[in-house]
């Protein structure tokens, strides 16, 4: 082999040169991926986010690297050459072993398992304090509310024609803010789609920030923003350890469905509230909660590959999870505001923002524009009772819905 043979060799296998290469594995301007450097630049603006504006970085900086790997060409680290990840029939390569599927295809078996989602909810239940919410219970309600958001985007995937009733029911869990929920219901009704549910429920969680203060601002006066709301009562050890047991319990009789995720997350708390389980507690808190992080957010990001995630029908799933999340928002204000008016003034509408299930996330921006209107005012525990509802409240939801698409 000559010089120049070896030279156009390794000219061809470089990522400029994927850029450039088409199915039939020829190089030509006509196939151009242009897709994958726009995702290149939106896993930047997201990096950025993440980084200098503080949107949720050990969320988002995950997914946005993620996003920037699997765009890169000819890296091929989403590959699935044998199919048993979920790959593209058409890229089966006979005689493949599963070792040759690429890195982060190896990642995404977790997420179609369901089983990142599950051990998520194992930690985000270790680090729940279900305090508040027991301490007063109508934080159920704005956690129902703020499920609303569910039903409407339901409704609009639906009837727009262009989704089957399982692909709107996917679509519409995205308002129940859970990037977990969101999997483990997309990989049971409608699979195909799971890419654009994935990045569309974790973008809208870690873009809380910057989507809620909006809409709590044109639904809510100042008056109402600056309540001040009186300490809870303290809730003793017997309570917080039967909940868990009773609630598991109790729902999953009626919602057998949704045992994998509302048992992990119970568990969860379980090992938290028990006082006899501290080290596993720990380990769910932080090192497994840690590292599945990793892994589940790099996986998110990488099933943004530009070429098929740059469609008109992804476009309008991600549409479509915008109203859903904005419409859940919107529940749990409104209620607030009922509540409100029936408490003559005693509930602050915030609170009702954090009904969605993003914890703490949620909570933390009605504590923070609740702060702007009465310096000193501390909402955050109560934000924290519709903000753990809305984890229940999503999980149920995701049960109704297997339970009624899912055979």
């Amino acid at each position: 082999m000559g010089i120049v043979d070896i030279l156009q060799k390794f000219l061809q296998s470089t990522g400029f040169a994927a850029l450039f290469r088409g199915g039939d594995g020829l190089l030509g301007f006509a196939n151009f991926h242009w897709q994958n450097l726009v995702m290149i630049l939106v896993s930047f603006v997201l990096l950025y986010f993440a980084i200098f504006k503080d949107c949720e970085p050990l969320l988002l900086v995950p997914i946005a690297f993620g996003m920037l790997l699997v765009n890169l060409p000819g890296a091929d680290l989403f590959s699935d050459p044998t199919g048993l990840f979920g790959g593209p029939q058409e890229k089966i390569v006979a005689g493949a072993h599963w070792y040759e599927t690429g890195l982060l295809r190896l990642f995404y078996g977790g997420v179609k398992s369901s089983l990142f989602p599950c051990l998520i909810f194992l930690g985000i239940g270790a680090m729940t304090d279900f305090g508040p919410l027991l301490a007063n219970p109508s934080s159920l309600l704005l956690g129902a509310a703020a499920q609303m958001g569910i039903s409407v985007a339901f409704v609009l995937a639906k009837f727009s024609g262009v989704f089957t009733a399982k692909q709107a029911a996917s679509i519409g869990i995205i308002g129940g803010a859970d990037g977990p929920t969101a999997i483990f219901l997309t990989t049971r009704l409608a699979p195909e789609i799971l890419p654009a549910i994935t990045i569309a429920a974790y973008s809208y969680m870690a873009l809380i920030p910057f989507i809620q203060p909006p809409l709590m601002k044109l639904l809510t006066t100042k008056k109402e923003r600056a309540v001040q709301m009186k300490q809870t009562r303290q809730v003793s050890k017997k309570e917080r350890i039967l909940f868990p047991v009773i609630v598991l319990v109790l729902t999953v009789f009626v919602l057998p469905d949704v045992a994998p995720l509302l048992g992990m997350l119970m568990f969860g708390n379980l090992l938290k509230e028990c006082g006899v389980t501290n080290r596993l507690s720990d380990t769910a808190q932080n090192n497994l909660m840690n590292i599945v992080t990793i892994m589940l957010g790099v996986s998110v990001g990488a099933t943004a590959d530009g070429v098929n995630f740059l469609k008109p029908r992804t476009l309008l799933i991600i549409a479509l999870g915008l109203i859903a999340f904005s419409f859940s928002t919107m529940g749990g204000l409104l209620l607030g505001k009922l509540m409100f008016v029936v408490t003559k003034g005693r509930v602050n509408p915030l609170i009702g923002s954090a009904g969605v299930s993003a914890v703490p996330m949620a909570a933390r921006v009605a504590q923070r524009e609740g702060a702007k209107y009465r310096p000193g005012n501390f909402l955050l525990m109560h934000a924290m009772g519709p903000n753990v509802a809305g984890v229940i409240g999503s999980a149920v939801m995701a049960g109704f819905l297997l339970s009624v698409f899912g055979k």
